[in-house]
């Protein structure tokens, strides 16, 4: 059948707009309680641990790896990190009977290795590429660089075993920030942007986004830099907590799934801002 000429117009405007809402669609969320966090606190890496949080900040010169109360953010243990390197990612692993915590370093191309009960630091892992993000899926450890490449690696000589290219709808994901891996999917913080991606591991597809604009008021966020940040899962409990870098507070969420009526969510409606072209040692 012929479409007449004007129908088709209507058609394909109607087609280009269902297609634009579906790509900037994503889950909103409700505030389940606010926990204190250090502003201090240039956050690169947050896990959730046998009831604390474990974190590492960055900056050179202040970089630090913290074990934390949840209830009231005073930091219980706290290892500063060599002034040369910029902390990044954060994971844990067991090695042998021995349980570590593994943080990235931005440029500085190795990942530093810890006992995760004395923090006392037993050595080093090299990689080539940037050091952002880091989570681990039981099997390898999982690293991103800002790029839409997410690396697999063994966690005991930190080989790369593959890589999966992030895409939403065929169109690459970039600035991919902290990870953390929760019911079999990589969730990702895109830096500068209030939205968190939640990825497929075997495939690289965007599976959802998840909407935080307007989880910490504008008034309360202390510089540019201050940008969501930091993703933890109690896997015991099924809690989700998120935070950003130089934020006062923390906050566990739970996902509102978006409704796919003729009225989206207010905080699903906007699409993903890009981090500026130029990067700084303030990343």
């Amino acid at each position: 059948m012929r479409i007449p000429r004007p129908r088709r117009l209507v058609l394909v405007l109607c087609l280009a707009l269902l297609a634009v809402t579906r790509a900037f669609a994503a889950d909103s969320f409700q505030v389940v309680h606010t926990y204190p966090h250090d502003q201090q606190a240039y956050t690169q890496g947050l896990i959730y641990l046998d009831g604390h949080l474990y974190e590492s900040t960055g900056i050179k010169g202040r970089s630090s790896l913290r074990m934390e109360d949840l209830e009231t953010g005073r930091i219980l243990q706290l290892q500063d990190v060599p002034d040369k390197y910029f902390g990044e990612g954060l994971a844990a692993w067991k090695s042998g009977s021995t349980d570590t915590l593994i943080q990235l370093t931005w440029q500085e191309h190795v990942a530093l290795v810890y006992d995760r009960l004395t923090f006392r630091f037993l050595r080093t892992l090299p990689y080539t590429c940037e050091g952002w993000g880091l989570t681990q899926d039981g099997k390898n450890l999982i690293l991103s660089d800002g790029t839409a490449t997410l690396r697999f690696f063994d966690p005991s000589t930190f080989h790369l075993v593959r890589t999966i290219q992030v895409k939403d709808r065929g169109h690459p994901v970039t600035k991919l920030n902290e990870l953390e891996f929760i019911h079999g999917q990589i969730y990702a913080n895109i830096w500068y942007s209030d939205r968190i991606a939640r990825i497929s591991p075997a495939t690289g597809k965007v599976l959802g986004w998840i909407d935080l604009a307007g989880l910490l008021p504008e008034g309360e966020q202390s510089s540019r830099d201050a940008v969501l940040n930091g993703i933890a899962y109690d896997s015991a409990h099924d809690r989700l907590f998120v935070t950003g870098k130089l934020w006062p507070k923390l906050f566990e969420i739970k996902i509102v799934p978006e409704v796919l009526s003729g009225k989206r969510q207010t905080q699903g409606a906007k699409p993903a801002t890009q981090a500026p072209a130029i990067r700084t040692d303030s990343r």
